[in-house]
């Protein structure tokens, strides 16, 4: 078996990847999000994508942030062989609005702002309160499962290779 920081550090890159993957799918390939995940209404890149570009010197990070901020840098490190390592999504479910950073190596979940909830008027209300946050809290994990899961089925298949990695090339270099 191996020790937990080596297979850590051996699988990371599936993260990466399949953040890259999924802007993919944000721009190229909607229908294929609104079969996963039904109730979704839009999933977009928010204002910060962080890129990581591994040379035999070194490693190279770009940060693209901004609420103006264009993708011709990102995809221009696409081109060179980066891939993306953390991403700050909007996903949006009917009136529903989520906003939180992604981040590839751990799936980690930051900064997330749920929808608003109703105020709280008195004592009796706290726990229903809560219960609903914690229902918009598990609405984006159950989201990136999903994604997730996909993403492994298809990465372990031979349409990966075949189909989708093309595709994705096809994308980047157009």
């Amino acid at each position: 078996m191996l020790d937990v920081s080596v297979s850590y550090n051996r699988y990371k890159f599936l993260g990466h990847e399949f953040l890259t993957w999924l802007w993919f799918l944000m721009e190229k390939d909607r229908s294929f999000l609104q079969t996963e995940v039904p109730e979704l209404t839009s999933l977009e890149v928010g204002n910060r994508i962080v890129l990581e570009n591994r040379f035999n010197e070194g490693v190279e990070i770009i940060t693209i942030k901004g609420d103006d901020a264009g993708l011709e840098e990102g995809m221009l490190s696409l081109r060179k062989g980066a891939v993306v390592t953390e991403f700050h999504l909007l996903y949006t479910a009917g009136d529903h609005q989520w906003q939180f950073i992604l981040k590839g190596e751990s799936l980690n979940i930051s900064n997330l702002k749920v929808p608003k909830t109703g105020e709280v008027e008195s004592g009796r209300e706290l726990e229903g309160a809560v219960l609903e946050k914690v229902y918009l809290f598990e609405k984006v994990i159950e989201l990136i499962n999903i994604l997730y899961k996909s993403f492994i089925k298809l990465r372990i298949s031979s349409e990966w290779k075949e189909k989708i990695v093309p595709e994705i090339r096809k994308w980047i270099y157009a």
